[in-house]
């Protein structure tokens, strides 16, 4: 290869399952014209990240997946170098493509006990499976960041938690799973993006620590990461000034952060990828055309992630990189290619497993239920439900779900559901309920991000406000646990259960428990403060 067809190895621009026929050819032209390393793939152009302030309505697609498994094979046949498919995929191929399975988001697995973590070898196992079925070799996953704000905007549900400790194990976990099927993981976002509370896809987070504070927490997951020879690191956008003799400059344009703290003091030598540089947090840096992918690569990056300027790119590190350094990057992207076995024809026989992602996602429900509050038992609710003083309430899903109607099969109650709080009138609702002592709520929470209190409506705060004082509560709360301290009087409650995700496997489980008074042996991965 010249080093120009070399630099193009470096370059993994985005491309769209459901994009034009227009575009998938400029993709085409870009294979065959430059020799680019690989692919990102992503939805559709209105749900990459960087557009969710602009509100484009994504249009889905239930052929999304064998849509994406023939444009790999077209964009193959247009390489004379094998491509490295990736993708972020961090619960699943279902983070990016409809109709395929979805495993529990990091935080659920990070409620897990420790004897159980077999399940999150089995969860990147199964990912990593079901991303080779469609051809994709490469997951930017999973997360190394340690959730120590709860007011982080882009974070949160992604974390394992905020122990350090539980993080690397669960992380390692999670890629060897990958890696024993041959399917190359990243940890991300070096050097930490979990103390921040600005989305990196909008803007540059701050990181106030010094570098003795960073090794004794934000680092911990990645020099466990490092030690275990994880296949490649993801540098996050985010400035940490006294890494960077004081300047806010992103971590991904540092070399102070890349090569010398990452390469040479901690000694790491395997791949290292940008995070997405079409984010607001570093894309708006410079006007001309292909600048900001020489000043990622000088940095230290090995693979520009969505890359945005490739010929102009191309020709700015061929101007201005030594032959050593692009030998370096190149041999780096050459080794992950033949560990995945790019070079190699093999038959891909893997295909997706939706009985296996049911079983899996079952036993987590099961050891991953927390108990937060309990001061009730059954024999109470069901003489309670005896003398008709028991009603179920289901907010944001009707009351046909497998929370509501498993527990109805057993108790028979009156059922209440809030949906949407369009036209909700309180007062009246309320009195629907007065004749009842004992309420099982179900909230499931209608968003995963905090954004707007997670979407949870002002009328629903003010109601369960109400309810919690004058009703002994039993709430079985489905989503995000950083949603539980915004609800007021919540320490009233007689029962409150944590049950993460509003699967039907997750539902199902609640209610058993519910039914059967059984112990819960999941932790909260992070402080949460009841008032």
């Amino acid at each position: 290869m010249t080093l120009e067809q070399k630099i193009g190895q470096f370059f993994f621009p985005a491309v769209f399952i459901n994009d034009s026929e227009e575009n998938i050819q400029a993709t085409e032209e870009l294979i065959r014209k430059h020799n680019i390393g690989g692919l990102t793939f992503f939805h559709s152009r209105a749900s990459a990240a960087t557009n969710y302030e602009s509100k484009k309505k994504i249009e889905f697609n239930d052929e999304s997946y064998l849509r994406l498994k023939e444009l790999i094979i077209r964009y193959q046949k247009c390489a004379s170098t094998p491509l490295l498919m990736s993708i972020d995929a961090e619960w699943g191929l279902a983070m990016r493509v409809e109709k395929t399975p979805q495993y529990p988001y990091a935080i659920t697995l990070g409620a897990l006990p420790e004897n159980q973590k077999n399940l999150v070898y089995e969860v990147g196992k199964q990912i990593a499976l079901e991303l080779k079925s469609a051809g994709i070799h490469y997951n930017l996953a999973p997360l190394a960041d340690i959730n120590n704000n709860p007011n982080n905007p882009v974070i949160g549900y992604r974390s394992f938690g905020e122990d350090k400790e539980k993080v690397a194990d669960f992380a390692l976990e999670y890629l060897r799973g990958m890696s024993d099927v041959n399917v190359l993981g990243c940890l991300k976002h070096f050097p930490g993006h979990g103390n921040t509370n600005v989305d990196s896809h909008l803007g540059l987070p701050i990181l106030e620590e010094n570098l003795e504070q960073l090794l004794a927490n934000e680092l911990y997951p990645f020099i466990k990461g490092i030690e275990n020879n994880v296949d490649s690191i993801m540098i996050g956008h985010l400035a940490v000034p006294a890494l960077n003799e004081g300047k806010n400059t992103s971590a991904t344009l540092s070399k102070n952060i890349i090569q010398n703290l990452l390469r040479k003091q901690l000694g790491y030598d395997g791949l290292v990828i940008s995070d997405a540089l079409n984010m607001h947090s570093v894309s708006k840096l410079y006007d001309v055309k292909g600048q900001l992918e020489w000043e990622a690569f000088n940095a230290g990056n090995d693979v520009l992630c969505f890359a945005e300027n490739v010929p102009e790119g191309i020709q700015y590190i061929l101007e201005n990189a030594s032959e050593e350094r692009i030998n370096e990057s190149f041999e780096r992207i050459w080794k992950c290619k033949e560990k995945v076995g790019l070079f190699q024809s093999e038959e891909n026989n893997t295909e997706l497993n939706f009985e296996k992602a049911n079983t899996l996602n079952t036993e987590i429900a099961k050891f991953s239920l927390t108990k937060l509050i309990d001061t009730i038992d059954f024999e109470t609710i069901q003489k309670a439900n005896q003398e008709q003083k028991v009603a179920q309430l289901s907010l944001y899903k009707s009351t046909d779900n497998e929370f509501t109607k498993n527990i109805q099969f057993e108790l028979n109650c009156p059922q209440f559901a809030i949906e949407s709080t369009i036209d909700l009138d309180i007062l009246a609702f309320e009195k629907e309920l007065e004749s009842f002592d004992y309420l099982i709520i179900s909230l499931f929470v209608p968003k995963a991000k905090p954004l707007n209190k997670f979407e949870i409506d002002d009328a629903v705060f003010e109601l369960l406000e109400k309810l919690l004082v004058t009703k002994k509560c039993l709430i079985y709360v489905f989503g995000n646990p950083y949603a539980l301290p915004l609800i007021p009087n919540l320490s009233k409650v007689s029962r409150l259960i944590q049950a993460y995700q509003d699967f039907n496997e997750f539902q199902i489980n609640a209610a058993q428990q519910f039914l059967s008074n059984s112990e819960c042996v999941g932790k909260l991965p992070v402080s949460i403060d009841i008032q």
